[in-house]
């Protein structure tokens, strides 16, 4: 069996398929966030959904877990 490496994760060339709609990638066609694989033209619309990377793909956004110390 072929492999690919892709986002330090060794994948069977055969299951390399985007987390959403399961079609066949390659390394030029993929994006990944949180260490999930994506056709590119699912990741933009997921992206472009909700307006930032973490909620559109259900994850908590930023603003949520980052914290702003006040210094007064």
């Amino acid at each position: 069996m072929e492999k690919l490496v892709a986002n330090q994760q060794i994948y069977h060339k055969s299951c390399f398929r985007c987390g959403f709609c399961s079609t066949k990638l390659s390394l030029g066609t993929y994006a990944s966030l949180h260490g999930d694989i994506y056709c590119k033209p699912h990741f933009s619309q997921l992206f472009k959904s909700k307006g930032n990377y973490d909620e559109g793909f259900g994850h908590r956004p930023h603003k949520e877990i980052i914290f702003c110390v006040d210094p007064n």
